[in-house]
C-alpha cells in the first residue's frame, strides 16, 4: 500500500512553492507515495475573516491518519495557525520534513540564509562601494526574513553603515509588497538609496518595475538585488542579481528523506542545500545582458504559450462564474460545477461540504445557537456532492472527515497527488475540494480567483437557501397554528376554500364539525396551563391521527376546533365522531395525563356536525356557527347526565 503523505502550504502561484511542489510531486512517484497537499490563499488586504476560512484547511487532516509530512510552513503567515500544526504533528507522532524552518524533532532541508544574504550584501558593499542601501524584508516573524534581514544589518554594522527605520520595509514575500516599499521609500526618505536589497526575487522583480515607472534606471539610479533566482532573464526588465537555490531539488530531497526514514536508514537530520550569489546586471557587475535572436524567440514561445493558456483558463472561468451566478438553487449549482469539471478535465475532482453548511436558522431568528449554527470547523460528517473519478460521475455520500475521501471504484492504482483547497465565507467553513491530476495548471495566480468565484458563489446559494427557508417558514407561520402544529383558519380557509366552491357549484354535500375540549378551565385551575396546553396539543394530534379520509381541520381557537369534509353523509359524520372518541379513550389509557397521576383528570371532547349543501356565495363560517350551535347541546346533554349521576 501507498505511503499517505501530508503536504501544507500557503499559496501555488508563487514559483518558490511551485518549484519544490514539482520536485515532490516528481519523487513521489518514484517511492510510490499519496501526497495529500493543503492549501490556502490568504493574504486578502484588511480582509482578516477571508484569510482565517483559508486556514481552515490546515486544521482538516488528523495526522495520526497520515505516514508522514512536508512542511513549508514558512509560507504560512500566521504563528498561531504553525503552532498548532506543529503540535498535532508532533502528537501523532509521524516523521516530517520541514522545509526551510528547522523545527526541533523533525528533519529538516534549509540555506544558509544568513551566510547567503551576508555575501550579497558585503559584495554591495565591497565591490561596488555602496553606503546607502534600503532593504524589503518578509514578514518580520518568519525565521528565513529575520535571519536574512539580521545578516543585512550586520553587514552593514560591521563596515560603520547606520541603517535607518525608514528604510527597512516589511513586506509579506508577494509582488504587491515590492512595490508599496518603492512607495514607502519615496515617501520617506529625501532620496532614493543607491541599492535596494530585496528576501526574495518577487519582490526584488515588483520593486524594478515600481522603480522604471517613476523614471529610475537600474542600476544606474538604483541598484536592486533579489533572493532565490527563479525569474528567467528574459522575462524581467534587467537580469537579475540573487542567489540561487536548489528548489526542485529540495522539495525532492524531502521525499528521499521519508522514504529512508520509512526503511531505517540512517541520513543526517538536517541538509543546508548548496546556494551561490549570481551578480548581473541589476548590480552594475554586468553592464548588459544580451541573449541571441533564438533565446529571444524561444522566450516569446513560451511566452505565448503561457498567455494562450491563461486566456482560455480565463473563458473557462468566466463561464463558470456566470453560470454559477446565475444559479437560482443548490442543485442548479452542482450541474452547473459538475459541467465546469469535465471541461477542466481532472482525473479525480470532489466537492465536499460540512453535513450543517447550509444550516440557516440563526439567520431568521437573529438568534444564534449551537444546534444552527453555520460551523466554522470541519464537521465529524461531510456529505460528497460531487465525485468524479476517470471520466465518471458518483452518487452523493457522506464520509467522516478522517477519511477525507469517498471510495469510488475505478480510481487507479498508481501515486496520487490530491490538491484540498478550502471552501468557506469569510470565517465559515462550509468544506473543501479536492483534485488530482487536473488538466489545466493549479500553480496559477487564477486559480486563486477560481476558487474565490466557487466560494463566493456557494455562498450567495446558501443564502437563496436561506430565504427560501424563511419564505417556507412565514407562510407556515400564516397558515399554521404554531402552538398545536396544525392549520390556523388561514390555513384552514386556504385548504377549504376550492372545495367548498366545487360543492356549492355542484351541489354535493358538505360536513361541518365542532370540537370543543371540555373542562379546560378546570384543566388549568387544577394542574397548572402547562398541563391545559398539553391537552390542547393532544386534541390536535388526535386528529391528525384520525382524520385520514380527506378531512380538513385546524384549531379554530383556544380550545376549540373544527373539521370539514366534502361528499359526507350523516353515518360517515357520525363514524369520525366515534372514531375521536375512540382516539381520546386510547389517550387516556396511554398519556400521563390520566385518572393514576391527576385524580379525576381524564381527557374529553364535545363535538358537534352539519351536514348541508352550500349555495353558490355562501360562507363556509355559517356552516361553524351552526355545527357550534350542535356542539354546544352535546355539552349541555353531557352536563346534565353528570349532575343526574
Amino acid at each position: 500500500m501507498n505511503k499517505k503523505i501530508a503536504v501544507i502550504v500557503e499559496r501555488l502561484d508563487e514559483t518558490y512553492q511551485s518549484n519544490i511542489l514539482s520536485g515532490i510531486h516528481d519523487a513521489a512517484k518514484k517511492y510510490n507515495f499519496d501526497c495529500y497537499v493543503f492549501v490556502s490563499f490568504t493574504g486578502m488586504k484588511n480582509n482578516i475573516g477571508h484569510d482565517a476560512g483559508e486556514m481552515n484547511i490546515f486544521s482538516l487532516p488528523d495526522f495520526r491518519n497520515f505516514d508522514g509530512a512536508i512542511l513549508l510552513t514558512n509560507t504560512i503567515g500566521c504563528t498561531p495557525v504553525v503552532e498548532d500544526i506543529l503540535k498535532r504533528i508532533a502528537d501523532a507522532g509521524i516523521p516530517a520534513v520541514s522545509m526551510d524552518n528547522d523545527v526541533v524533532g523533525m528533519m529538516h532541508i534549509g540555506i544558509d540564509n544568513y551566510s547567503a544574504m551576508g555575501e550579497i550584501t558585503r559584495h554591495f558593499v565591497t565591490e561596488h562601494g555602496f553606503t546607502d542601501f534600503c532593504y524589503i524584508s518578509g514578514p518580520s516573524e518568519n525565521p528565513e526574513s529575520y535571519s536574512r534581514l539580521a545578516a543585512f544589518r550586520d553587514v552593514l554594522s560591521n563596515h560603520g553603515i547606520e541603517i535607518a527605520d525608514n528604510s527597512i520595509y516589511y513586506g509579506d514575500f508577494r509582488g504587491d509588497s515590492g512595490m508599496e516599499a518603492v512607495d514607502f521609500f519615496i515617501k520617506k526618505r529625501k532620496k532614493m538609496p543607491q541599492v535596494i536589497i530585496c528576501a526574495n526575487d518577487v519582490m526584488a522583480a515588483a520593486a524594478i518595475n515600481r522603480l522604471h515607472s517613476e523614471g529610475m534606471r537600474i542600476p544606474e539610479d538604483v541598484a536592486v538585488s533579489g533572493f532565490d533566482d527563479i525569474y528567467d532573464r528574459l522575462n524581467i526588465r534587467v537580469d537579475l542579481t540573487t542567489v540561487g537555490r536548489p528548489l526542485v531539488q529540495s522539495g525532492a530531497l524531502a521525499c528521499e528523506m521519508l522514504n529512508n526514514s520509512f526503511n531505517n536508514v540512517q541520513q543526517q537530520r538536517s541538509v543546508i542545500m548548496n546556494m551561490k550569489p549570481r551578480y548581473s546586471e541589476s548590480c552594475g557587475c554586468v553592464k548588459h545582458t544580451y541573449s541571441s535572436a533564438a533565446d529571444y524567440k524561444e522566450a516569446n514561445i513560451a511566452n505565448y504559450i503561457r498567455i494562450d493558456s491563461n486566456n482560455r483558463y480565463m473563458t473557462i472561468f468566466n463561464s463558470l462564474a456566470c453560470e454559477l451566478n446565475s444559479a437560482e438553487n443548490f442543485e442548479g449549482y452542482v450541474a452547473s460545477l459538475k459541467k465546469f469539471v469535465k471541461r477542466i478535465n481532472p482525473e479525480e475532482f470532489y466537492f465536499c461540504l460540512n453535513e450543517n453548511w447550509r444550516n440557516v436558522s440563526h439567520e431568521m431568528t437573529g438568534v444564534i445557537s449551537d444546534k444552527y449554527k453555520v460551523p466554522n470547523v470541519y464537521e465529524e460528517n461531510i456529505d460528497i456532492k460531487i465525485a468524479y473519478c476517470r471520466g465518471r460521475f458518483y452518487e452523493s455520500t457522506c464520509i467522516n472527515v478522517n477519511k477525507l475521501l469517498p471510495d469510488v471504484k475505478n480510481r487507479a492504482d498508481t501515486a496520487k497527488y490530491y490538491y484540498f483547497i478550502p471552501l468557506h465565507f469569510k470565517e465559515r467553513c462550509l468544506g473543501y475540494m479536492a483534485i488530482h491530476n487536473c488538466g489545466i495548471s493549479l500553480h496559477n495566480a487564477l486559480f486563486q480567483a477560481w476558487c474565490i468565484t466557487i466560494n463566493n458563489s456557494l455562498e450567495n446559494i446558501r443564502k437563496i437557501v436561506a430565504l427560501d427557508a424563511a419564505v417556507e417558514k412565514l407562510k407556515r407561520l400564516y397558515v399554521q397554528d404554531t402552538f398545536s402544529g396544525i392549520y390556523n383558519r388561514n390555513g384552514f380557509v386556504n385548504a377549504t376554500n376550492e372545495i367548498f366552491r366545487a360543492c356549492s357549484m355542484e351541489s354535493r354535500n358538505i360536513m361541518l364539525m365542532f370540537i370543543d375540549l371540555d373542562g379546560l378551565k378546570k384543566i388549568n385551575d387544577t394542574y397548572g396551563h402547562a398541563v391545559g396546553d398539553e391537552a390542547i396539543r393532544a386534541i390536535a394530534h388526535i386528529l391528525h391521527n384520525t382524520c385520514n379520509n380527506g378531512e380538513i381541520f385546524c384549531r379554530f381557537g383556544g380550545d376549540e376546533f373544527i373539521v370539514f369534509a366534502a361528499d359526507y353523509t350523516d353515518d360517515d359524520a357520525k363514524h369520525l365522531t366515534a372514531r375521536i372518541q375512540k382516539n381520546i379513550n386510547r389517550y387516556n389509557k396511554k398519556s400521563k395525563l390520566n385518572m393514576n397521576e391527576f385524580s379525576d383528570y381524564s381527557l374529553s371532547a364535545s363535538t358537534g356536525y352539519v351536514i348541508a349543501i352550500p349555495k353558490v356565495g355562501e360562507d363556509l363560517f355559517r356552516f361553524v356557527t351552526e355545527a357550534d350551535k350542535k356542539m354546544y347541546e352535546t355539552k349541555r346533554e353531557k352536563k346534565s347526565k353528570y349532575l343526574r349521576g
